[in-house]
């Protein structure tokens, strides 16, 4: 599960600017804005809040050529994700990706149109679409022989270069 301290903790958007809208309750944050929340994590060219449904039920929707989404779970594990457009739901613990979209947690990818990834449950749907270039998902599981042996040759690699 993603570090449930997380989520008791304040969000918080850093930008070169922003514009709000009172009688609409959105902010908008424009140039270089990054999301916290613990270890939470959103980067992005821009981000609208909408905050219509009140304190603690806001939308964050992140908008980038990749926008990108980082956390670190319970276990340690690092969950790393980007797409043309990130929405965060606070009050759901919903990340929804749209747009060349890729998540990745330890060795594993998934790419697709669509994913939509609950970060409480650690729960994942991912949908190809029409726009990606074959409608499908792909799933990428990287054997622990494979990356056994990698660390090995690296090892290796690095012993033949003092012995040079």
């Amino acid at each position: 599960m993603a570090d449930n301290t997380d989520f008791d903790k304040p969000i918080k958007v850093d930008a070169k600017s922003q514009f709000i809208d009172g009688k609409k309750k959105t902010s908008t944050f424009k140039e270089d804005v990054k999301i916290t929340q613990g270890s939470l994590v959103i980067t992005a060219d821009e981000v609208q809040v909408i905050a219509s449904d009140g304190d603690g039920k806001e939308v964050f929707v992140a908008y980038g050529e990749p926008a990108s989404y980082s956390q670190t779970m319970d276990d340690g594990a690092q969950v790393k994700a980007s797409a043309n457009e990130i929405r965060y739901e606070v009050a759901s613990k919903l990340i929804s990706l749209q747009g060349q979209a890729q998540i990745q947690q330890d060795s594993s990818m998934v790419q697709g149109d669509s994913i939509r990834y609950d970060m409480g449950k650690e729960q994942l749907l991912a949908t190809g679409g029409d726009s990606s270039s074959s409608g499908r998902v792909t799933t990428v599981f990287q054997p622990e022989t494979v990356k056994g042996l990698s660390e090995d040759e690296k090892k290796s690699d690095d012993n033949e270069g003092d012995n040079q």
